[in-house]
């Protein structure tokens, strides 16, 4: 199966949200293009937490309670990651350790629980470890699945903080 395969080819719902969630997002950071996925979020009411990588939900923040302050990190890393000289294709590497399959929806709101679990080879032979998962809260507007908030940084797998 190539890298980029959506895994819900018979379920509309769930498809659009890895579609949404996983590929357009991955496309529009390997351009720091954040006007591709823009529309794809609830600006007036949208917020993010982060979980630091800790399973004590005590710790967790809300260090993105506005949408401008998730962007602007968003392209800061999208970035910075296009100025890293890698040793492999980083869409490819981006793919592979991306991994949405636990999506549930209950009438016009999902929570998708979108996996991070890898590593990418630098040009340098050092390695970029991507381990953490994030929560998307999503709400079904006019038809078109938005993310309403995440909780994002948690420990992949959770009761492990690292």
């Amino acid at each position: 199966m190539p890298f980029d395969t959506n895994p819900f080819p018979d379920d509309s719902e769930r498809h659009a949200l890895w579609e949404m969630l996983v590929r357009r997002d991955i496309e529009a950071y390997l351009g720091a293009d954040w006007p591709a996925v823009e529309d794809d979020f609830l600006a007036e009411t949208f917020f993010g937490l982060s979980g630091l990588k800790s399973a004590n939900p005590d710790e967790w923040r809300m260090i993105f309670p506005r949408l401008d302050d998730y962007r602007d990190r968003w392209l800061s890393q999208a970035r910075l990651s296009a100025a890293t000289a890698y040793a492999e294709p980083r869409r490819e590497a981006l793919y592979r350790i991306t991994t949405l399959q636990d999506i549930d929806i209950n009438g016009e709101r999902a929570v998708a629980h979108k996996k991070f679990d890898g590593t990418i080879a630098k040009a340098d032979g050092s390695i970029d470890t991507i381990n953490w998962q994030t929560l998307y809260l999503c709400n079904r507007v006019d038809g078109r699945w938005k993310i309403a908030g995440f909780v994002g940084y948690l420990p992949n797998p959770m009761g492990i903080s690292g």
